[in-house]
């Protein structure tokens, strides 16, 4: 999880680095773009390897899902991480709502991620000795 949230603050620098240079108007560095996405998809990787893990884990631990809020609030940080993703890449001056959809979904994102790290915190306790 810590990765993902190291993915998910560096994205934040990025991407409001990317902002600054659109709206005064400056050229940006030209590898910036290229780490914003890059970091991205490594960011949508690992919520889906996290996801795996925790399906898994929590199957074989318990034989179900569901035991906690933490299965349908980390549901929707992967949904939410992939609709950002796809926001993401429709972005361009002939779509101008990807830009808004990509932020919004990153803000909601941002309580998301505060919300599956400390539900997550509760059930990692159950699996300690």
């Amino acid at each position: 999880m810590g990765l993902s949230l190291l993915a998910y603050g560096l994205l934040a620098a990025s991407g409001l680095w990317l902002r600054s240079c659109r709206m005064q108007q400056q050229p940006r560095p030209h590898w910036l773009r290229s780490l914003h996405l890059m970091t991205g998809g490594t960011m949508v990787l690992l919520v889906l390897l996290l996801l795996a893990i925790g399906l898994i884990g929590t199957v074989g631990h318990y034989g179900t899902l569901g035991h906690s809020v933490h299965l349908p609030v980390g549901l929707l940080v992967v949904g939410l991480t992939l609709l950002s993703a796809w926001s993401a890449l429709q972005i361009s001056p002939e779509q101008p709502w990807a830009r808004s959809l990509h932020l919004g979904t990153n803000l909601v994102l941002l309580v998301g991620f505060v919300l599956v790290s400390l539900t997550g915190w509760s059930v990692v306790q159950k699996y300690l000795p």
